[in-house]
């Protein structure tokens, strides 16, 4: 655990201005999405929660993909770590314009606890936790909210979350597409349900 403390202590730190970020580059959505799934496939597994992901078609991002792969998968660690077993967590992708040329939206919706209103502002706060105590039993560092926030910010989007108590959670990243310029083929898909 100590170690997962000092590892996001070090991305925050580079995120909010340790050092030089890196040039932004197009990002398949698809490759993005996959990557990160794979990532908590085994912790998703053994709690038994599926993980389900929607068509991404041919989008793509603009920013540093590592750390927003980073960003995605501490938002599926929060979604698991909150979830009870045998629940269900769903990661959407979509675009707000017909052509991929829109800001680009990444969700990932938990059926668990739930965040109380009072709290919904400070989720995104380094070490706060909505639930002390769940958290202390399911581990965690407290920065993962924090770190997906300045990710996505440096890549010029914002984070926003909707939650109700006793239904579960979206979090969802408006990240920007890459200029036309910068786009490249991907030909790459997801399947449904991974």
């Amino acid at each position: 655990r100590l170690s997962d403390l000092v590892r996001d202590l070090l991305d925050l730190s580079r995120l909010q201005g340790g050092e030089p970020l890196p040039e932004p580059e197009a990002v398949a959505v698809c490759q993005l999405t996959q990557d990160a799934v794979d990532r908590v496939r085994v912790a998703a597994d053994a709690a038994r929660i599926e993980i389900a992901v929607g068509d991404c078609a041919d989008l793509q991002i603009w920013g540093d993909e590592r750390s927003l792969r980073t960003a995605l998968v501490n938002l599926l660690d929060n979604a698991l770590m909150y979830s009870a077993s045998g629940s269900r967590i769903a990661v959407g992708t979509r675009t707000a314009c017909p052509g991929g040329q829109g800001e680009v939206e990444i969700s990932v919706t938990d059926q668990g606890l739930g965040i109380s209103p009072a709290d919904l502002d400070r989720v995104f706060e380094r070490f706060y936790r909505a639930d002390p105590a769940r958290s202390r039993r399911t581990g965690g560092t407290g920065l993962g909210l924090a770190i997906t926030k300045h990710a996505v910010e440096n890549a010029g989007g914002r984070v926003t979350v909707w939650s109700k108590l006793g239904t579960g959670s979206t979090f969802t990243m408006h990240l920007p597409p890459p200029p036309s310029s910068a786009r490249v083929a991907t030909g790459s898909t997801v399947p449904e349900s991974a």
